[in-house]
């Protein structure tokens, strides 16, 4: 990784770009849509827009080191998801369920956030060789990385990948 992009990466940390590319239009609705019908990991999903926007994609230490990441939110966060996600009728009618909701999605957020700090700090930390520049500066030729990435094939997941490289604005030329 060069100093240069080490120094973007530093200067818009992880979770200050997830929170305002999730708060764009649309971006919301595309990643939950990936989430609930292609088992696409959000986090990970932000985590490879932000390299994405700064002109890198993971290299092949950095896609060794996110099954970490990964274990995590299957361990925890998806847990913690599922169990807001299953209470959610009941605390429409309980106040005590609605309240113990309110406190499942709040550790649901910390869940998520930690797994953006360790993917931050996996792509900072790694080997110069763990980000790689991205091979494409056009949309069509990030939405095909990311798709790749992701595993992706369905044109309707597609379409709504091509959504979140969209808000990107624009992808960025390799640095």
């Amino acid at each position: 990784m060069t100093a240069i992009l080490r120094a973007r990466l530093t200067q818009q940390p992880l979770w200050e770009f997830a929170l305002a590319f999730y708060g764009q239009q649309g971006v919301e609705q595309a990643c939950l849509a990936l989430q609930d019908q292609a088992s696409v990991d959000v986090c990970e999903l932000l985590w490879r827009c932000w390299l994405l926007y700064h002109g890198a994609v993971p290299g092949p230490t950095a896609e060794e080191g996110l099954v970490d990441a990964l274990r995590w939110q299957r361990e925890v966060t998806a847990p913690l998801r599922r169990l807001r996600r299953r209470l959610k009728q009941e605390a429409c009618v309980r106040p005590g369920v609605a309240e113990l909701r309110k406190t499942l999605k709040h550790a649901e957020l910390q869940a998520e956030r930690e797994t953006l700090c360790r993917l931050e700090r996996l792509a900072l930390t790694a080997s110069p060789a763990a980000l790689t520049p991205a091979p494409s500066a056009s949309v069509r030729g990030a939405d095909k990385v990311l798709a790749n990435a992701l595993g992706l094939q369905k044109k309707t997941h597609l379409s709504t990948l091509h959504t979140l490289i969209a808000s990107l604005d624009p992808p960025p030329a390799p640095r």
